[in-house]
């Protein structure tokens, strides 16, 4: 049974980081004027290898490597200088901060937003960034337990004055945490894996994305309820949220071409407006509450016009 919701479907920007500051004010400002409801960072030091959806994809052995700002003071600047919107990472990489300092920053910039900020937070998964900035990096076994690790402390410093904890990878001694944030924050983890990431999300998020188009979204928020069953949780006390690419055209696009675009690993929904919204009505009908659109695949000058035709051909279709 996959869960279903009454609420709107919210719409989200991801942001590239590899962007100017004052370019990516001025996006995320016409985003939150033009009625978009979130705004997202990655959270990296460099730039990905091939292959993954960003224009900063190079091989690692490239000197010529685009800039990455950093997420977390990106972040604080932007949760004083834009207004309304909901802000994150999607997601923080957990090994690259002790969890305590993680939870710490995320209280302060929840008090800077006015408490709109949301704590993204997965394993990591970069091996080239690791490596090369001297970060261990571990097998996905360790990553997958210091995750739990972190969540556990997060949630522990959120919730009490002060926090004790004696794991394998952390220990705590009364750590406290103060000032708190303005009120509950969300914790949201990012990842589809089945056996380790989708229990944590179970066990201890307000919210979980991952990449995926309808039919893979299904099936893992179905995953996802039988996780949160298992310990007597409500599966619709967790909210879900899908990032997907959008190519927005003035030409229809082919059934072949749609149908490749959702096949692949970062979905790319491709076509016109109505074409983009027949499928957006899929994953709201699954109950999916947020959808996150990235500018990866749009360039710097296309942004704005990207960000305004989505947002006044295509949210409104689901208010």
């Amino acid at each position: 049974m996959t869960t279903g919701h009454n609420a709107a479907m919210r719409f989200g920007f991801w942001l590239d980081t590899s962007n100017s500051f004052e370019h990516m004010q001025h996006v995320c400002r016409l985003a939150e004027a033009a009625g978009w409801d979130g705004i997202w960072a990655p959270d990296h030091f460099m730039p990905p290898p091939e292959g993954y959806p960003m224009k900063t994809g190079y091989p690692d052995d490239d000197p010529e490597l685009d800039s990455v700002n950093e997420a977390w003071v990106l972040m604080a600047a932007l949760a004083a200088t834009v207004p309304r919107v909901r802000l994150g990472h999607l997601v923080l990489g957990n090994t690259y901060r002790h969890p305590a300092v993680t939870a710490k920053m995320a209280a302060t910039i929840d008090r800077i937003s006015g408490g709109r900020f949301v704590l993204g937070l997965g394993a990591a998964w970069q091996e080239n960034e690791h490596r090369r900035y001297g970060i261990r990096y571990g097998t996905a076994g360790e990553r997958a337990d210091r995750l739990e690790e972190a969540c556990e402390i997060i949630t522990g410093m959120f919730a009490n004055k002060r926090t004790d904890f004696a794991g394998r990878y952390y220990r705590l001694d009364g750590a406290p945490l103060a000032p708190k944030p303005v009120g509950h924050l969300p914790l949201m983890i990012g990842g589809a894996g089945e056996r380790r990431t989708i229990p944590t999300t179970a066990r201890f998020a307000d919210e979980w994305n991952t990449w995926g188009g309808p039919e893979k979204l299904i099936q893992k928020m179905a995953v996802l309820d039988r996780a949160c069953e298992a310990i007597g949780r409500d599966p619709a006390a967790v909210q879900r949220s899908a990032a997907l690419l959008v190519g927005l055209r003035d030409v229809p696009a082919t059934p072949a071409e749609r149908a490749q675009g959702l096949a692949r690993a970062h979905p790319l929904l491709v076509g016109t407006a109505a074409q983009i919204t027949e499928t957006l009505a899929e994953y709201d009908a699954a109950g999916v509450d947020e959808i996150i659109i990235p500018d990866f695949n749009w360039t710097a000058e296309e942004t704005p016009d990207r960000l305004h035709r989505i947002a006044t051909e295509v949210i409104p279709n689901f208010c």
